[in-house]
């Protein structure tokens, strides 16, 4: 059997840790954790990575827009401005988590909202940069994203192939260590809207780069049908409570959701295969024990010549298939075989 595929699980922390370094590490704790399948007692590769996000407030909103009230039971302050400078942490707490999370293992991928976010890369380099949607069309940021050499994950969500081949075009001036993620910006996605199959238009167009998923949608179903479409990285939201105050909180996974998805998405990568169809060598014992063999449907006497009237099948599988029927009718019974009973060569002359 081929060597089972490894998918590139992201948990995207975003903004989920609501402005506290405590809740952060507790996300990054729950994604840490080790993955387990109970009924065949197996270990699993648990998540690969988590990734935050950093934005830059002089540089993410108009004035009008970051000064204007904002009401929502989800908000942190009295304007959208306060609200989002709430939820950052600074360039030493980004630093922090970093090394948190490397520390167990973890990969750590920033999302960087803006060219002055790039100055966490005097206290640390994360293993992978990732373009939001939003910002597939900024030419400018993915310039000088690309211009550090660091691996860059473009999310598709407000493109279509102008704008990835134009994305594309401006990183690959610097470097082409490029992974693309199919991604429906509607948060949650409804299910008529997420389109897997665009996973597919992607792996065609675009087969020299890492084709994935960053998925909104509820639940586990689409990266795990994603991952068996062929999607080589996932990112998905995750949280501690998806009761907890945050506009992206209810759209993403909690603790348990987190090892349920994990755990199916390494599953499916078990059962893959290969592009083939054959007798699998752990089915051999259900072969014998379930197909059906040619057996008498009466006693048959030593001596009697058999015809195929005295012949149904009946399980185990270790005997004359019906193709082989003529290796059974018309030769004479070495001894009396008893109704519904397989018949053997050694019954036979």
């Amino acid at each position: 059997m081929s060597q089972h595929q490894h998918t590139y699980i992201i948990g995207e922390i975003g903004q989920n840790h609501n402005g506290s370094l405590d809740i952060a590490k507790l996300i990054i704790d729950a994604a840490a954790r080790p993955i387990r399948e109970e009924l065949f007692g197996m270990d699993l590769p648990r998540m690969d990575a988590v990734k935050l996000t950093k934005r830059d407030l002089s540089q993410e909103l108009s004035a009008s827009q970051m000064s204007r009230e904002y009401n929502s039971p989800h908000s942190f302050g009295k304007t959208y401005g306060e609200h989002r400078a709430k939820l950052e942490l600074n360039d030493e707490q980004h630093f922090e988590l970093y090394q948190y999370a490397k520390a167990q293992g973890l990969d750590f991928v920033e999302t960087l909202c803006a060219v002055g976010c790039l100055s966490m890369t005097k206290y640390f380099m994360p293993d992978r940069l990732k373009v939001a949607s939003r910002d597939l069309t900024n030419l400018p940021l993915l310039s000088a994203l690309a211009e550090t050499k660091i691996p860059i994950i473009l999310s598709t969500g407000m493109g279509g192939f102008k704008e990835i081949d134009d994305a594309l075009s401006t990183i690959t001036r610097y470097h082409d260590n490029i992974s693309i993620l199919h991604c429906v910006s509607e948060y949650p996605t409804r299910p008529e809207n997420a389109n897997l199959l665009s996973i597919k238009a992607l792996k065609n167009k675009y087969p020299r780069y890492t084709v994935g998923y960053s998925d909104h949608t509820i639940g586990i179903s689409a990266p795990v049908s994603a991952v068996a479409m062929g999607a080589k990285i996932i990112e998905k939201h995750i949280t501690l409570d998806r009761r907890m105050k945050g506009t992206d909180q209810a759209g993403s996974l909690g603790v348990e959701g987190i090892q349920r998805m994990v755990r199916d998405i390494r599953l499916i990568e078990r059962s893959m295969g290969i592009e083939d169809v054959f007798i699998a060598d752990s089915t051999v014992s259900a072969k014998h024990k379930l197909e059906r063999s040619i057996a008498t449907n009466r006693e048959i006497k030593v001596g009697e010549t058999i015809q195929q009237s005295d012949l149904h099948l009946l399980s185990p599988g270790d005997g004359f298939k019906w193709h082989e029927l003529e290796k059974v009718v018309g030769k004479t019974a070495t001894k009396t075989i008893p109704a519904d009973e397989i018949i053997y060569q050694e019954n036979l002359s």
